[in-house]
């Protein structure tokens, strides 16, 4: 299913989140399974189903990582249950600086500079990858989305890595 016809949006890795959570009201008032209350099973049941489904999609749109998911999936390219490793050794390099930083926060002497430097570390090369990404999910071309693919996965990596960092930050100053 295409959740942004279901939203009436344009696919797009940009998405008015106003605009999205608006939207979503105006579906979920429509299908919510109160308004079925005294309607047949079926109904009621379908009622359920749409309501699950709107609020997947809705999920999905409103999560930039899974809204590109999303936008490859439409050209055919499918990340989810998939076990590919990246094979980009700069950002594997980049990775396990990463982590040793993470790893020294714990010893440092100014863990809250450690910390604010990992968060900026991430902010500026997530920007970088995300930058790229959008150019190649706008592409038709199938190496595009492969390479997109690939930008997708450093996202992900780095979503966990920024989890593990707040981990971290809050079993120190909590």
């Amino acid at each position: 299913m295409n959740y942004f016809e279901l939203f009436s949006l344009l696919p797009s890795y940009d998405v008015d989140t106003a605009l999205l959570a608006d939207r979503y009201r105006e579906l979920q008032r429509a299908v919510h399974p109160d308004k079925f209350a005294n309607a047949s099973e079926q109904d009621k049941r379908l009622s359920v189903q749409r309501t699950a489904q709107i609020n997947d999609a809705f999920q999905t749109l409103k999560n930039p990582i899974q809204r590109a998911e999303h936008l490859l999936a439409l050209k055919g390219v499918e990340l989810s249950h998939e076990s590919t490793t990246l094979k980009d050794t700069q950002f594997l390099m980049q990775q396990m600086e990463w982590r040793e930083a993470l790893e020294d926060i714990a010893d440092s002497n100014a863990p809250e500079d450690d910390i604010a430097a990992l968060y900026d570390s991430f902010e500026q090369y997530a920007k970088q990858i995300t930058a790229e990404l959008k150019v190649l999910l706008i592409s038709d071309v199938e190496v595009d989305h492969l390479q997109a693919a690939d930008q997708i996965r450093k996202l992900k990596f780095m979503a966990k890595l920024q989890d593990e960092l707040t981990r971290v930050e809050d079993s120190l100053f909590d």
